[in-house]
């Protein structure tokens, strides 16, 4: 797969937000194939990313990475991955030849990174993807967490469910971050980062959360995603233990007049999602 501008979902949305325009002129971020020297050295200095993509069964999750700096290396047009979802994790011994999105971020310093291309390799030693895409995102919204990376490497007892127990619903609650897990028929998986005051993501019921959106770079990646496949996942982190909270389904944006009751960001947008898979 090789990229070449804004897919028919991702310029739907952008034409519904009126933001047409100013997307178009962003548009040259998504033709550069490879990694520049600039992403390479920022890959390499980070401790943690989020990676979408799907288990054995088709299911897509999105699921963390972590390391010392240098577990991401950038190659040209390679990223070498010395870190494997653990064990216990839904991703854990993901098949390769798969596209998949990887979003590395620096919490310290509120810088991210896209990379979006295919799994060539997964084995032992780690994972190897040929990247499609790479590029930066603002660094609104992203708060600054610690990273215990023996905290998220060792396995996890794996459970199973179909419902939010109370449990997962105190990690939401709690949470001022989040990672998005998409996809497009073509394209493939994309992961983004989610960012607001704590409890920005609402709880409905043990099978349905929303969470209100907050203005962009208006690229809409991931809405746009979601304009042409609803199928979504979720990844709420406890920075503190390492524990994280895998939750796959559907999403659809929902559009609403800006400043509407539960419009935080007053942008008349927000995203209901339906819960079909917890895993923790």
């Amino acid at each position: 797969m090789s990229a070449t501008g804004f897919h028919e979902g991702e310029t739907a949305t952008q034409r519904r937000a009126g933001v047409e325009a100013e997307a178009r002129r962003l548009e040259g971020m998504l033709r550069a194939s490879g990694l520049s020297a600039g992403a390479e050295a920022f890959l390499g200095s980070q401790r943690f990313a989020a990676m979408t993509g799907r288990d054995h069964d088709g299911v897509l999750w999105i699921s963390p990475l972590a390391g010392p700096p240098g577990f991401l290396r950038g190659e040209d047009d390679l990223l070498r991955v010395s870190a494997l979802p653990r064990g216990g994790d839904p991703l854990h011994e993901i098949p390769g030849g798969q596209q998949v999105g990887l979003i590395a971020i620096d919490f310290a310093t509120r810088r991210r990174l896209r990379v979006n291309g295919e799994l060539v390799d997964a084995d032992g030693a780690g994972l190897t993807v040929r990247v499609d895409q790479s590029y930066g995102n603002c660094p609104k919204y992203i708060h600054r967490h610690a990273i215990d990376v023996a905290g998220m490497t060792g396995p996890v007892s794996q459970r199973r469910a179909t419902l939010l127990g109370p449990t997962d619903q105190a990690l939401v609650a709690a949470s001022d971050t989040f990672f998005l897990g998409t996809s497009h028929p073509t394209r493939g998986s994309d992961a983004s980062h989610r960012g607001g005051p704590p409890g920005f993501v609402r709880i409905d019921s043990p099978t349905r959360l929303w969470w209100p959106d907050f203005p962009g770079n208006n690229m809409f990646n991931s809405y746009g995603n979601l304009a042409v496949d609803d199928e979504a996942a979720l990844l709420f982190v406890d920075f503190d233990t390492g524990a994280a909270l895998h939750v796959t389904g559907t999403a659809r944006v929902r559009w609403t007049t800006p400043g509407a009751s539960g419009d935080d960001g007053g942008v008349g947008r927000s995203v209901a999602f339906s819960v079909g898979g917890v895993a923790r």
